[in-house]
């Protein structure tokens, strides 16, 4: 499974020599498809093989490429992959070969370059953030983790179990219905304080509350100010009936909803700044430049968008097209998905980046980004 430690790893491999094979295949849900994962895998790799037959490169770059090829089909063959994508990498020559689990699919790709082709997986990072999902009634409590696609059980207890007040009468029933209730925030302030214990030792970014319709409000009041920024929102199930998948499956739905809506809040603000004449950048050849110069901050890229540029290895300069960098010229490296340079350059300028999945007009310019200070005139004028 992918995680942030290989996503940096692979960030930061570069092989100027020996080309870098990175691939990219889905797994299909249905089973009968799945047996088809490493035929998809080899017509893939037919993609590059010319290249591995290339008489104009040297022997020992087409050896080292051969065996990437070998290496990626034999794990693709192996029958233990699970629905979603696999991501492989490899450089024989530098002793290189990951193979990536993603739990979502992605598109079909290969590519042939000196560093990783790593966007994809960021993306899927960005994507997944770790969530806690409690499910709550009057006297128990479950609580659960999910990242990516692990699911765990942390915490679950009852407190003590109401009386039925519906058999009393009078002062009594009063009397006992104050009692349930006195008994019902007890245990909801025992819930919110394992919640808030968790969040602060940075067990979970978001949260996702259970329970039936008319519980769960009288819940909330007893969460903190810290856990109602975290919170997605609230879903409906029954503690005695829902399943851990019920609960997963409900708390996805929120954090996915919460997701989109975060993206289209950032694309907003950034065309907002842009607007008003604050410093940003508008479109893929303003952001690039804006990587080349370091002045990128927070950075908002259109998933699934790859667009071909080239980079300049002496100076970092990014661009769509050139034979020569106009800031040392210098000849520079073509890349099938200059976006992926930029996002590994801004991230190595302590930038953030966010990969944007939901509709938003982040479509029609591919990238943008919010500055550290205002461009300079671009590069050759």
């Amino acid at each position: 499974m992918i995680t942030q430690e290989t996503l940096n790893r692979l960030r930061h491999f570069e092989e100027p020599r020996f080309p870098v094979l990175s691939a990219y295949a889905r797994v299909d849900l249905d089973p009968p498809a799945q047996k088809e994962f490493p035929a998809r895998v080899g017509d893939l790799l037919d993609r590059i093989r010319p290249a591995a037959d290339d008489a104009s490169l040297e022997h020992d770059v087409r050896m080292s490429l051969r065996e990437d090829m070998a290496r990626i089909a034999e794990a693709a063959a192996v029958d233990h992959h699970k629905p979603g994508a696999y991501a492989y990498f490899a450089c024989g020559a530098r002793d290189l070969f990951e193979e990536v689990a993603l739990p979502h699919p992605v598109r079909d790709r290969i590519t042939l370059d000196t560093t990783p082709w790593t966007r994809p997986l960021g993306a899927s990072l960005d994507e997944y953030r770790r969530t806690c999902a409690v499910l709550v009634d009057k006297s128990r409590a479950r609580v659960w983790e999910f990242y990516l696609d692990e699911m765990r059980e942390i915490e679950t207890f009852r407190d003590p179990l109401l009386r039925d007040a519906s058999y009393a009468t009078g002062r009594g029933a009063d009397r006992l219905r104050n009692k349930n209730d006195e008994i019902s925030k007890h245990h909801y302030r025992r819930v919110a304080e394992l919640l808030a214990d968790l969040f602060r030792r940075g067990e979970f970014e978001l949260l996702a509350v259970g329970g039936h319709a008319y519980e769960a409000p009288a819940f909330l009041e007893f969460l903190s100010p810290d856990l109602r920024a975290r919170l997605v929102g609230t879903f409906s199930a029954d503690m005695d009936t829902a399943t851990p998948a019920d609960v997963r499956a409900s708390a996805g739905e929120l954090v996915d909803a919460h997701q989109r809506e975060e993206e289209r809040r950032l694309v907003d603000a950034c065309l907002e700044r842009a607007a008003a004449g604050r410093p940003a950048a508008i479109g893929l050849r303003d952001s690039l430049w804006a990587g080349s110069v370091a002045a990128a901050r927070d950075l908002l890229v259109q998933e699934g968008d790859v667009v071909p540029g080239v980079v300049c290895e002496e100076d970092g300069w990014l661009g769509l097209s050139a034979e020569a960098c106009p800031l040392c010229g210098e000849g520079v490296r073509r890349t099938p998905d200059v976006v992926d340079e930029l996002v590994a350059a801004v991230i190595d300028e302590g930038g953030s980046v966010q990969h944007v999945r939901a509709d938003t007009p982040l479509r029609e310019h591919v990238a943008a980004a919010t500055l550290r200070f205002p461009l300079p005139a671009p590069a050759g004028g």
